[in-house]
């Protein structure tokens, strides 16, 4: 099959069409032909050489597609010719990728395979941070930070869709306007307002999705309402700050986070239940929709990469593998 490798650690450029073997599935897994494969920056984290595959996963770099089940190993209860769209531990960027059945989800009523591709790596971290681990309810304030990437413009649609008042930062006016399309009562352009000030006016954040770190991580705590709740998902601007940990106490504050592709299978399987039962839904009814920004064809890998790592895009990058 054809496939985007790592050839080492670098740039863009790095990436290579080759050819690999047909991956088999084992107990629990299946095979899918690829139609669309997503594009993520852990992907391009992995290509740096700054975010290695677990022991077990392929080194191709994809953590999502959409596609047909080709074949089944034991103990599954999926078929052939299903069509799903599935988490995976890598190797999206080929023409086909075994993973776990468990992480795979139906193609949502009325979608498209592309945008099917662009659904698991965001629903589940979004899913899992801002809900399972964060909490959020109907009637709170909540805030994302890099409202407009793939991460933000699906936080803002769930946060809306389950009654939360939402907040969110992004780079530019046009960013700002999408964010608020999509939702968002108030987006913070970074360059030029103070969001801090901004969610103190609003009676602070009862929960922040962050992925900046770095100076953000003392701003975040100073935006955060009393009882108010930080969920760290990564950190761009590096992980290291000078904390006053005193106002965790003093304003009985939660700080956590989490990121997904170390978790085990049955913890991904988890999220993929709760999505099903929660999210699909409002897919399928058209409440919120994947915002995709710009298709690719497999060999222009590296330019799919060049874009996501300049930040200009609103939205999900996908590469097209055999299409729909």
């Amino acid at each position: 099959m054809r496939a985007i490798e790592i050839t080492k650690a670098g740039g863009p450029e790095v990436l290579k069409v080759c050819e690999r073997p047909m991956p088999e599935a084992g107990a629990g897994q299946v095979v899918i032909k690829v139609a669309y494969a997503g594009v993520n920056r852990p992907d391009a984290l992995q290509r740096a050489g700054l975010y290695a595959p677990p022991p077990e996963a392929s080194d191709l770099p994809g953590l999502e597609a959409s596609g047909e089940v080709v074949a089944v190993g034991p103990g599954v209860s999926l078929s052939v010719g299903d069509k799903v769209c599935a988490l995976l531990p890598g190797g999206g960027y080929a023409e086909y990728v075994a993973t776990s059945a468990s992480h795979c989800l139906p193609i949502p009523d009325g979608m498209s395979m592309r945008d099917a591709a662009c659904l698991p790596e965001t629903y589940f971290t979004v899913w899992s941070n801002v809900f399972m681990r964060g909490g959020l309810k109907g009637g709170e304030r909540f805030l994302v930070h890099g409202g407009s990437s793939g991460i933000g413009t699906t936080a803002i649609q769930l946060a809306k869709a389950f009654g939360a008042r939402v907040f969110a930062t992004a780079g530019s006016a046009d960013k700002c306007n999408a964010c608020e399309e999509l939702g968002a009562e108030k987006c913070f352009n970074y360059r030029e307002e103070d969001f801090v000030e901004g969610m103190k006016a609003e009676g602070g954040a009862n929960l922040i999705l962050d992925m900046v770190g770095g100076e953000y991580i003392n701003r975040n705590i100073k935006s955060l309402a009393m009882e108010g709740r930080l969920v760290q998902i990564a950190f761009l601007k590096g992980p290291k700050a000078d904390v006053n940990w005193a106002q965790l106490m003093m304003r009985r504050l939660t700080f956590t986070g989490s990121t997904l592709r170390p978790q085990s299978d049955a913890a991904k399987a988890a999220i993929a239940d709760q999505l099903r039962e929660h999210v699909w839904p409002l897919l399928g009814a058209g409440r919120i929709k994947p915002i995709v920004y710009k298709e690719f064809s497999l060999d222009e890998a590296a330019d799919a990469h060049a874009l996501i790592e300049s930040s200009a895009h609103i939205g999900k990058l996908v590469m097209r593998v055999a299409g729909e």
